[in-house]
């Protein structure tokens, strides 16, 4: 049997205006206790694309402010799991995080994003915030359909449309 992992806590405050919610953090971002850590991964280069900023190169605390001064929040749907290796079809026995708590944490919340279709699968939980809810492509590494470009694209129109390209520190 697997032993029980408890995900990360969320990156959130009251200027957050879109959660991005991943499924739950991989073997990498759990020993490192950052979210998105595993170097393949392009959920940091996509935001360094859009947002103009060199965050690969920042030390991890500044990349949480600048994703903070965004109005962007991250977090992932499970608290906790069992599961071998990192793989999403992986995950057993999974605990949701408070989804529904997410409007009293974030009052400017004004959308959730789902980043991939494990995360995806819980969406029923986020639209019962009254919110927009989109599922954008997985910045995983599993996900090699998808280029890099095309998953910017995706993420770009999220992020234009809730106004998170400009006006950040």
């Amino acid at each position: 049997m697997s032993e029980r992992l408890r995900g990360l806590a969320p990156v959130l405050d009251a200027r957050t205006r879109l959660v991005v919610l991943g499924s739950f953090p991989s073997v990498a971002s759990l020993r490192e206790q950052r979210y998105y850590a595993h170097p393949q991964n392009h959920f940091w280069k996509i935001l360094a694309a859009l947002w103009g900023v060199p965050l690969i190169d920042m030390p991890y605390p500044e990349r949480i402010d600048r994703l903070l001064s965004h109005g962007l929040g991250v977090w992932d749907v499970y608290a906790t799991c069992e599961r071998e290796g990192s793989l999403d079809s992986a995950i057993r026995h999974a605990q949701l995080n408070d989804l529904p708590g997410l409007r009293e944490r974030c009052p400017q919340l004004q959308a959730v994003a789902h980043n991939g279709g494990e995360s995806f699968r819980h969406a029923r939980h986020t639209r019962a915030l009254g919110l927009p809810v989109y599922r954008l492509p997985s910045t995983s590494p599993a996900n090699a359909s998808w280029s890099f470009e095309r998953k910017l694209t995706a993420w770009r129109e999220v992020f234009t449309r809730h106004g998170l390209l400009g006006g950040a520190a």
